[in-house]
């Protein structure tokens, strides 16, 4: 079942969101059993992930796609540019919301997609909880049409403080404008009596930052957030890109995508910790959490073990029965960063490809391997 390290997680968000979150478990334990049962088949998706665009105006150090090791820099303008029109997204919608699945906007920068206040409100007019993750740099100059449209929860990321988060995110003067377009969400709920878009701060901890993770307390308190969420870094060693290889060559795919994560952390985790251990017994309005939730031993492990596997957490994976993510080009994948395909919602019904032969095979290899050597530090391994 859900692993313990997160219940504590998962119990704030029976508080915040007890309607949603009854929901969660129900589809969460219809999942553990077709992953134990299944034999490759699943049930109907908890969430599915539309990736609206590759496109971002911001070049943060850290990411997998368009940082410095970035792998989304290396692809040709054509695919950089591509995205499914809204006449796509709405057949999309109109095919899973027999289910109601929980949709996530997500990017590169979904608010550069141009349809997405209309996807946003089909969504919730569809009856569907709606989330965005942003950069929250163009946020000040849709902030009302976002709440208007009925969002659910606006995940935004932040780094620290002004002046080191405008240096992370390498553009000067973007940490004012993404505070000051929250501060117009919050100002607008409050003015219409609405408790919607939740406001969720996301912090990647990084060697830039991790010395200085209280300053988002503040950052937090000010703009009226809802919660504040630290994750830790997502990175791997050469090596298991060269020993995933093997897999790809048994799946027929590339997980090319992960070559952007592939450098070295410099966190010292025992120095990490303590910060962890003084933020935690700080007094907040909000909710707070780190993620994955470490132990100093799993934590020195995460972040100093080559040959690391979690041992606070199952080593498997059980994403491919919880969630899809859907690229610009209208592939159905069951990750972020690998290329294996389920089908394609451009030619074929959602529901017939979630467990169509390709998507059983993928399952049943996940299900016997339970965790493949890329995967070790990815976010879905932790999060059910």
């Amino acid at each position: 079942m859900m692993p313990w390290r997160n219940f504590k997680r998962f119990s704030k968000k029976v508080i915040k969101q007890p309607g949603y979150a009854a929901r969660v478990l129900t589809r969460r334990a219809k999942a553990y059993f077709y992953y134990y049962f299944g034999k490759g088949k699943s049930g109907l998706p908890e969430a599915i992930t539309l990736f609206l665009t590759h496109r971002c105006n911001l070049r943060c150090k850290m990411c997998g796609q368009w940082g410095d090791s970035g792998i989304t820099k290396k692809m040709g303008g054509d695919s950089i540019k591509e995205e499914l029109p809204f006449s796509e997204f709405k057949k999309l919608i109109d095919d899973v919301s027999v289910f109601k699945p929980n949709i996530t906007l997500f990017g590169g920068e979904p608010l550069l997609y141009s349809h997405h206040l209309d996807l946003i409100k089909y969504i919730k007019h569809k009856k569907m909880h709606c989330l965005v993750i942003t950069n929250g740099s163009v946020l000040g100059k849709c902030a009302g049409d976002l709440v208007n449209a009925g969002l659910d929860e606006l995940n935004l990321s932040l780094d620290g403080g002004k002046d080191l988060h405008d240096q992370i995110r390498g553009m000067p003067g973007l940490f004012e404008r993404i505070t000051s377009g929250l501060k117009e969400v919050r100002r607008i709920k409050k003015e219409k009596g609405l408790s919607k878009p939740i406001i969720n701060l996301q912090c990647t901890i990084t060697k830039d930052n991790y010395r200085r993770l209280e300053e988002l307390l503040e950052v937090a308190e000010d703009v009226g957030a809802d919660s504040l969420t630290f994750h830790n870094l997502i990175f791997l060693g050469r090596d298991l890109i060269e020993e995933q290889k093997a897999y790809d060559k048994l799946l027929g795919c590339s997980s090319s995508n992960w070559e952007g994560f592939v450098f070295k952390p410099e966190i010292e985790p025992e120095i990490l910790y303590s910060k962890i251990r003084d933020i935690m017994t700080r007094k907040r309005r909000f909710m707070i959490d780190f993620y994955p939730n470490f132990s100093l031993k799993g934590l020195k492990e995460y972040y100093e073990n080559p040959a690391y596997l979690p041992s606070e957490y199952p080593a498997r994976c059980l994403s491919p029965w919880m969630t899809a993510y859907i690229f610009p080009n209208g592939q159905i994948l069951p990750c972020l960063n690998f290329d294996y395909s389920y089908g394609n919602v451009k030619t074929d019904n959602f529901l017939s490809i979630w467990n169509g032969d390709s998507a059983v095979r993928y399952r049943r290899m996940i299900k016997d391997k339970g965790i493949l050597p890329v995967c070790v530090r990815c976010t879905e391994l932790y999060r059910y």
